[in-house]
């Protein structure tokens, strides 16, 4: 029946370039929208066949540019993916709809290469549908547009999002796994048989993993793995009852991926290896959650981040909430396997910086409130079944080849970064630990042009001898090593926090802002925008996901000295992941605290003593009504050594503890921190 739908829908869309019935102004639209579909459909034959894994590295390459090459970004300005270009071309009232429509469309990609016809049926035919509402040269109602796009998402949320749930939690779903494990990963043509973008960062990547020895592939996976093993050690939680890991990396890393498949079949772990979300009906913004390859262009993602918009209400999100449950319950035990992700992450991209477009779709006020109830609700459902006290995680983060010239000295310096000695940070970090568990509160000063000015109250402690406030945080869940962290006391803390330059989940900010009261938001600015309101409405999307403040859910004092250094040497600041920058200096993370859904867990630093400081007076609300618990982000703010003027705790009694003063340590025992900083930059 599958095949047969496709078979007919296939038939009617071949003959839509041919036809001259939809007014003028629309038959372009329709013309290079049908010819895509049967751009895809001449993929399926070849996929289906098996012709395309066949196919010369040449052909492969020009497959992957046709698929791709309307959204780059020299041609997205004339691409009806383009809203801003739909609008002008396509009019006021239908440029949102079909730009959203074609948006949908080139998910097909994907599900061509998994083979997925039923989704193809799906979409294929809602794009006849709306074809059909224009021929007869004529103008449909924007109204009844917008509700075959409602019920296509709401008819077909138990096909699309029951199995985006389930691939997330099933280890049968192998299609990247077979790729991985049996494809020539000498021959770096299997990075075309995922069907994502492939750019020179994925070739340059896989070509030099080839390069390397099989050892050091080996101490690569070793370290991401053992990482994870040890995240269940360090919290107490018992990983022999887990069956399955989520693996999430960008393409190209195939050979340590493979490495850590095996290491984890070692620990009974099977992998679940995902796709990142191609659908406006599973997408959440602009996160690439699961395996992805390059981006083809980042604004066209930003100008779809909203694309729900044309469909989200309160009945969708009941619905879409109903599956989830539906899917969790009837698969209970598999959910219960899950261990958690393990996320190897890149870097090295030119920072993005989006252009806001008013043809974009927004979400309403009231579409923003259905969105963080479902971010909610959806929460509770992922804790009830999946447990957050029983489930940990790792990530790891290596450069891309667009970070430089130098990329391959860049690469071997992160892995060296990446393995540091876990036991001298230890000590040198207990040694700070033990200064901040003296004080009443942090107070963190900005200088050389930096104005932080912030009072962060601490936890108090009532048996010293056994409790302490900071984690001791070494190479496990967060590698590399090289941070102390906390969840802070809300009431009393206070004050401003600027970054000149900071880039937080692909987005660059500059003259980043934010002022606190009583542990939370009360104002907040950034300079990447003339307008100031365009500023404000950035942080708001993608900092504070629409909430309309957030807390101070940790704050650490991070110690990678030696990624310090390797950064300021090779000019990539402003390229780092916030996991290796968050180890580089003081960082402020706005959101949930690091124990969010397991503050009830007991967890231990190396010496013996129980860090105490895990709830703060918001998150201690899930004991009455969880929903008023948790915000669902955490996103880290880290201020350079540069620009601090000094770091002190202040004990009960009004002493003055410096651990680092014109961005050097300065506390005793914590001195060699400061060989690393003596060759950079001033």
């Amino acid at each position: 029946m599958i095949e047969e739908r496709y078979q007919l829908v296939m038939e009617r869309i071949s003959q839509i370039p041919g036809e001259n019935t939809a007014a003028e102004k629309f038959r372009p639209y329709f013309r290079k929208t049908a010819e895509f579909i049967l751009l895809l459909d001449r993929l399926k034959e070849n996929i289906d066949s098996g012709a395309y894994r066949k196919l010369s590295l040449e052909d492969l390459e020009q497959w992957n540019q046709k698929l791709y090459e309307d959204i780059l970004p020299e041609h997205y300005e004339t691409s009806y993916a383009n809203p801003a270009y739909a609008q002008e071309k396509l009019g006021e009232e239908y440029g949102q709809i079909l730009s959203f429509l074609y948006t949908e469309l080139r998910g097909g990609i994907v599900w061509v290469f998994e083979q997925h016809t039923e989704y193809l049926d799906i979409l294929y035919e809602l794009f006849v549908e709306i074809y059909n509402c224009f021929e007869d040269e004529g103008s449909p109602d924007e109204g009844e547009l917008k509700k075959i796009i409602y019920w296509y998402a709401s008819d077909y949320c138990d096909v699309f999002v029951a199995d985006r749930v389930l691939e997330q939690i099933d280890p049968s779903e192998r299609f990247a796994v077979d790729i991985i494990e049996n494809s020539d990963l000498s021959d770096y043509r299997y990075l075309y048989y995922f069907g994502e973008y492939i750019s020179e960062n994925e070739i340059r990547t896989a070509k030099h993993l080839m390069s390397l020895p099989e050892e050091k592939i080996q101490k690569m996976a070793d370290v991401y793995t053992e990482g994870y093993r040890i995240g269940f050690v360090n919290t107490g939680k018992d990983l022999s009852k887990k069956s399955t890991v989520n693996i999430r990396y960008v393409l190209g890393f195939e050979r340590v991926i493979k490495a850590a498949i095996e290491n984890f079949a070692k620990m009974g772990l099977r992998p679940i290896i995902y796709r990142a979300a191609v659908s406006g009906l599973t997408k959440r913004g602009t996160a690439k959650v699961g395996y992805c390859g390059g981006n083809p262009n980042k604004q066209y993602d930003y100008d779809h981040r909203n694309d729900q918009g044309l469909f989200l209400n309160k009945r969708f999100t009941e619905r879409k909430l109903e599956v989830i449950k539906t899917v969790y319950e009837r698969h209970k035990d598999l959910a219960a396997g899950l261990a958690g992700p393990a996320v190897m992450e890149t870097f090295g991209e030119k920072p993005f910086s989006p252009e806001p477009k008013e043809e974009a779709i927004s979400l309403t006020e009231k579409q923003e409130e259905q969105q963080l109830l479902f971010d909610s609700r959806s929460g509770q459902l992922t804790n009830q079944y999946i447990k957050g006290e029983e489930r940990s995680f790792t990530i790891i983060a290596y450069p891309v080849p667009e970070i430089g010239e130098k990329y391959e000295e860049i690469f071997d310096e992160v892995v060296k970064i990446n393995t540091l000695d876990a036991k001298l940070y230890t000590k040198v970090q207990q040694t700070i630990i033990d200064a901040l568990d003296q004080g009443e509160y942090v107070r963190v000063i900005g200088g050389n042009g930096n104005r932080t000015n912030m009072k962060v109250q601490l936890f108090p402690l009532k048996d010293p001898e056994k409790e302490t406030i900071f984690e001791n945080c070494v190479a496990d869940v967060n590698i590399p090593v090289g941070e102390v962290f906390t969840s802070p006391l809300l009431e009393g803390t206070e004050g401003t926090l600027h970054v000149s330059r900071v880039y937080l989940n692909e987005l660059q900010y500059q003259d980043l802002e934010f002022t606190f009261a009583d542990g939370m938001i009360t104002g907040y600015r950034c300079g990447n925008f003339e307008n100031e309101e365009e500023g404000k409405n950035y942080i708001r999307d993608n900092i504070l996901h629409k909430h309309p403040s957030l807390p101070l859910g940790e704050f650490a004092i991070g110690t990678n000295t030696t990624a310090y250094a390797a950064a300021k040497k090779y000019k990539i600041e402003d390229k780092l992941p916030i996991l290796i920058a968050e180890k580089m200096g003081p960082h402020f993370a706005v959101g949930d605290t690091c124990y969010s859904w397991s503050e009830d867990i007991k967890v231990y630093n190396p010496n013996g003593k129980e860090i105490v400081a895990r709830d703060n007076s918001l998150s201690v609300k899930r004991k009455e009504d969880v929903s008023k618990a948790y915000f669902h982000c955490h996103t880290d703010i880290t201020i350079p050594y540069e620009e601090l003027e000094k770091i002190a705790v202040v004990t009960g009694d009004g002493r003055e503890i410096v651990i680092l003063e014109q961005g050097k340590f300065v506390l005793p025992g914590t001195e060699i921190l400061n060989e690393p900083l003596k060759n950079t930059n001033k």
